[in-house]
C-alpha cells in the first residue's frame, strides 16, 4: 500500500487532478461540509454538494427517506436554500474545502438550470458543474433526461452558460437507451458522465396499506441498484465513452472497495458514494484504503490502468 497520499490512486477526471476516484455523491454531504467533523475530506477525491435549484425549496413531507432491505428509498424533493442563499452563505465553506467541489444543479425549466449552472460558474469557486437531468420537466411531466430531444435542448443551453467549470451530466438508470442518451450527453458538450442516478421505486406499509413515503414514490439506492450500474457503466463505456475520451463516475451501490472496483473494471474514472455515507459515514476512508492495496496487488503503477479492464 501507498504512505501518506497514495500515489497509486491519484486520478485525473476530465482534466482535473484528485487524490484518489473516490467521490462523495451529492446530498451526502450537505453544502460541502457536513462530514468534515467526522472525518478529513481532503482523504477522499472530491464532494458534490446537493442539488442547488433557481428558487428557495423545502422539500418534502416526512417520511422522505427509508430504508429497504437492499438500500434506501428517498424522495427528498431538492431541499435547498436556492441559488442566491447558497453563493452568499456557503461559497466561503466551498473556499475552504480540502477536496474538489462539484456543484449540484437542478431545475423544472430550461431557465431554471442555466441560471444556476451559470451563477455557479461565474463564482468560479467549482471545479465541474453536475447537472442533474432527472428532474420533472414543468411543460412536460418528464425529466430531462427521459429522451435525447429534451437532454439535447438542456444540455445545450446549460453548456453556453458554463465556461469555466467543467460540465458533469448525471443520467438516471431507468434510460430506455443509455448508450444512446451518453451519446448525446456527450455530443453537447459534457466533459463527463455520472452513471447513475437512482432507480424510480416504492414501498408500502402493509399495515396501514399506504405509501411508506409521503410522495408515494422515490428513488432507490444502494446494493440493489449497484449490478444494474456495473451494466450500465460497462456499455457505455464500451460503445461511447472510451473512444470519446470522456470518463465516467460510476454511482450506485458502492458499499466497499470491492463495489468500487466493479465499476471501475466495467469503465469508471471515479467512483461516487451515496448510501454507504448514510449507514457509515466513515466508509470513503475504508474504501480508499481498499482501492490502494487492490491496485498494489494488481501490478499497476496507476489505478487508471485499470479503468475498463474487462471491456473487450
Amino acid at each position: 500500500m501507498s504512505v501518506g497520499v497514495p500515489q497509486l490512486l491519484l486520478t485525473k477526471l476530465a482534466g482535473i487532478d484528485l487524490r484518489n476516484p473516490v467521490i462523495a455523491a451529492a446530498g451526502t454531504c450537505g453544502y460541502v461540509d457536513e462530514l468534515a467533523d467526522i472525518f478529513d475530506l481532503s482523504e477522499i477525491g472530491a464532494v458534490t454538494t446537493k442539488s442547488i435549484t433557481r428558487e428557495v425549496r423545502e422539500g418534502n413531507a416526512p417520511w422522505r427517506i427509508i430504508p429497504t432491505r437492499s438500500g434506501m428509498l428517498n424522495a427528498i424533493g431538492l431541499a435547498n436554500k436556492g441559488i442566491d442563499r447558497f453563493l452568499s452563505e456557503e461559497v466561503p465553506r466551498v473556499r475552504g474545502c480540502k477536496a474538489v467541489v462539484i456543484g449540484s444543479v437542478a431545475g423544472h425549466t430550461i431557465d431554471d438550470y442555466v441560471a444556476v449552472a451559470g451563477a455557479l460558474d461565474a463564482s468560479q469557486e467549482f471545479r465541474a458543474i453536475e447537472v442533474n437531468v432527472s428532474c420533472p420537466n414543468t411543460s412536460t411531466g418528464r425529466h430531462f433526461g427521459a429522451d435525447p430531444s429534451t437532454l439535447r435542448e438542456v444540455l445545450t443551453a446549460v453548456r453556453g452558460a458554463v465556461s469555466h467549470a467543467k460540465l458533469f451530466v448525471k443520467l438516471a438508470p431507468d434510460m430506455a437507451d443509455p448508450i444512446a442518451m451518453s451519446a448525446m450527453a456527450i455530443e453537447c458538450g459534457a466533459n463527463a458522465l455520472v452513471l447513475c442516478n437512482t432507480m424510480p421505486a416504492m414501498a408500502i406499509d402493509v399495515h396501514t396499506r399506504k405509501p411508506r413515503l409521503s410522495r408515494g414514490k422515490g428513488g432507490l439506492s444502494g446494493p440493489a441498484v449497484h449490478p444494474i450500474v456495473v451494466r450500465i457503466v460497462h456499455d457505455v463505456y464500451a460503445a461511447v465513452a472510451r473512444d470519446a475520451g470522456v470518463p465516467i463516475i460510476g454511482l450506485g451501490g458502492v458499499m466497499s472497495w470491492e463495489d468500487a472496483a466493479e465499476l471501475i473494471l466495467a469503465g469508471a474514472t471515479a467512483v461516487g458514494m451515496g448510501t454507504a455515507l448514510f449507514v457509515d459515514p466513515k466508509s470513503p476512508r475504508r474504501v480508499v484504503r481498499g482501492l490502494d492495496k487492490w491496485a498494489c496487488d494488481q501490478g499497476v503503477t496507476q489505478i487508471s490502468q485499470l479503468v475498463g479492464q474487462v471491456v473487450s
